[in-house]
């Protein structure tokens, strides 16, 4: 059994670079995906019927289709009407439009969970709706939203593990390749996963943490 792990330490710096890649498209996608996701949350919220409408339809368009799909339309399908994106702009893009279609419910929510006494406060200083937004309402929406924010971005690290479907060369790709040139699929595959995991499980033990540090007292 030993001898089926004992080429790890040779795979182990090609898997690092496909770590990397991975690690460098989640942070792509989260970086446009979550101010996305606000400016969807805020249409949604919008009173202009037309835009709200619109908003959310183009919100429940990215919540419907699975990330596979939306890789493949991105990298396959935008070709067809003369869009031909690198297979990394592909991959973050379409990480970007479902990270900003989930967290949009997210921030939606973050919005709606602030007291209705600060809103009242701001109009009371005098604040209009754009800076009552910017300076009141959304550093608490945000301190509210950031666990969850974190638990979805380890989620999107997760699902980069998709991108090997466009010959993104992430992790997953390379150790499929090496798993096909030396037929040692489990090992590989195994070590593949415990890279994963020793990234995935102290995040998502730091976003147990944080829930805790950030959980409104109880009167």
């Amino acid at each position: 059994m030993i001898e089926l792990f004992s080429n790890w330490a040779g795979w182990f710096p090609d898997l690092w670079h496909g770590l990397l890649l991975s690690l460098q498209v989640t942070g792509l996608a989260l970086l446009i995906g979550i101010p996305l996701g606000l400016l969807f949350a805020v249409g949604v919220s919008s009173r202009v019927l037309p835009l709200r409408w619109l908003t959310l339809f183009v919100v429940e368009l990215g919540r419907g289709a699975p990330a596979l799909i939306l890789l493949q339309y991105f990298y396959f399908g935008l070709p067809s009407v003369h869009i031909t994106l690198s297979a990394y702009s592909a991959a973050a893009l379409a990480l970007a439009y479902c990270t900003g279609a989930y967290t949009s419910e997210i921030l939606r929510g973050g919005i709606e969970a602030v007291a209705p006494g600060q809103r009242e406060a701001a109009d009371v200083i005098g604040l209009n709706a754009v800076d009552a937004m910017r300076f009141v309402i959304l550093p608490q929406a945000l301190r509210i939203a950031i666990p969850a924010l974190l638990g979805f971005s380890i989620m999107i690290f997760q699902a980069s593990s998709l991108c090997f479907t466009i010959a993104l060369p992430e992790l997953v790709s390379r150790a499929s390749m090496i798993g096909s040139s030396t037929f040692q699929y489990m090992p590989v595959l195994v070590l593949a996963g415990v890279m994963y995991a020793a990234l995935c499980i102290p995040a998502a033990l730091l976003v147990e943490h944080l829930e805790r540090r950030l959980a409104p007292e109880q009167a």
